[in-house]
């Protein structure tokens, strides 16, 4: 081996050791993690609405781990002691009131789908509206300066004449794909 490729030689392996101790973090989801984050632990939301299904606070905690899961590097963990970041809470809101809520018929820029004309001059609703509220405390024990409480809510249209238990499921889910996708971006993604 002559000196001139010796040389090529150690020049890329030093160039190799220094480059393989440097890393650049792309992120395509919009995460904003500090790399020496890597668990969080959730636990069970309670439905302390007084409304709902009986399993909606478990069931919201599964979508809430999946979407971690699915959408981060991050390692569910089943204790606060070895969790750097921990997003817990409970359901505080389920109502059902009519899609009129704001006052439909008083306000011209509400009136219209939502309303229909009654008999005898009386107005009645067309929609009802579905909505999930969700308290969450998140902490983070890396950076002191993330932590918030803070409540999200969604809802949902669906039509007066259909009960609520018959479409209760689907609007659940939509509720929790949104609720799930705000609480996501406010905790790692810091939109």
């Amino acid at each position: 081996m002559t000196s001139k490729n010796k040389l090529s030689l150690a020049a890329m392996t030093w160039l190799w050791l220094l480059l393989s101790g440097c890393s650049v973090n792309y992120s395509f989801t919009g995460i904003s993690l500090d790399p020496s984050i890597k668990t969080i632990y959730i636990p069970n939301f309670v439905n302390r609405s007084g409304n709902g299904p009986p399993v909606i606070g478990q069931n919201f905690t599964e979508r809430l781990k999946e979407y971690y899961q699915q959408n981060s590097s991050l390692k569910i963990v089943s204790s606060e002691a070895a969790a750097d970041l921990i997003a817990e809470g409970n359901i505080v809101g389920y109502t059902v009131a009519p899609g009129n809520a704001l006052g439909a018929p008083n306000n011209p820029a509400l009136t219209g789908a939502a309303i229909q004309p009654g008999s005898a001059g009386t107005d009645r609703v067309a929609q009802n509206n579905l909505t999930i509220t969700v308290e969450v405390k998140f902490t983070n024990k890396i950076d002191k300066r993330q932590n918030f409480t803070q409540q999200f809510s969604f809802n949902a249209l669906f039509p007066a004449t259909t009960p609520l238990t018959s479409v209760e499921n689907g609007l659940i889910d939509r509720i929790f794909e949104q609720l799930v996708f705000d609480i996501f971006n406010k905790t790692v993604a810091d939109w």
